[in-house]
């Protein structure tokens, strides 16, 4: 008679995801393994935990590729070429502030807390991937303002990377005011502002 094995008390897909809810709340380093263990399935032992994940650091990447699949989603807009490169840069702000202010998770944006995960160079290795969504992203404002210079939607003296960096820095610093309880209406206006940036640069006659 084969012997019966023992039932899984938890849902591993949704493990990861309520786990990656905690790692976008606390961080890496602030977020225990007894939470861990405590939201998943009503709680496992720590040997359960150990077979089903390997380790804490590895549950964190699984959560962090999970978020990277779905969440950050919202500024690829930066990559499609059928935009203009004015248009997929605000899209990509009004997309992520609205992910970023939702109720139904963390207020913010994972990739950006994600400087703060892990800050001990021991730990460094933690969050390249949050680090490479983030060089992902300001490589995507940098290209969108040079489409916008090959384009001649821009003035020729545009320099690229100082202006994507506004944009970029405005969208690292949604996470901390959000955080805080600034609004998405708020947001939404401040996009508004921010966009006239470019403006400031835009030519006078723009390609149809």
């Amino acid at each position: 008679m084969a012997q019966m094995g023992r039932p899984r008390t938890f849902d591993r897909e949704q493990a990861i995801e309520q786990a990656m809810h905690l790692f976008w709340e606390h961080g890496y380093e602030s977020t225990s393994l007894s939470q861990l263990k405590a939201s998943i399935g009503g709680g496992i032992s720590a040997p359960s935990f150990y077979a089903a994940f390997g380790s804490k650091e590895a549950l964190f990447q699984e959560a962090v590729q999970r978020y990277l699949d779905t969440f950050a989603q919202v500024t690829e807009c930066l990559w499609d070429p059928t935009l203009r490169p004015r248009a997929a840069i605000e899209l990509a702000l009004r997309r992520s502030a609205k992910m970023q202010c939702d109720c139904d998770h963390p207020k913010g944006c994972m990739v950006a807390l994600g400087v703060m995960s892990a800050p001990t160079v021991q730990n460094a290795q933690v969050t390249e991937k949050l680090t490479a969504s983030r060089a992902r992203t300001r490589a995507g404002f940098i290209a969108c303002v040079e489409r916008g210079l090959h384009d001649q939607e821009l003035r020729t003296d545009t320099d690229a990377r100082a202006l994507a960096a506004v944009f970029d820095s405005f969208l690292l610093g949604v996470s901390t005011l959000a955080r805080d309880g600034v609004t998405h209406r708020v947001f939404d206006a401040a996009i508004t502002q921010v966009m006239r940036v470019w403006d400031v640069y835009a030519t006078a006659q723009m390609p149809s």
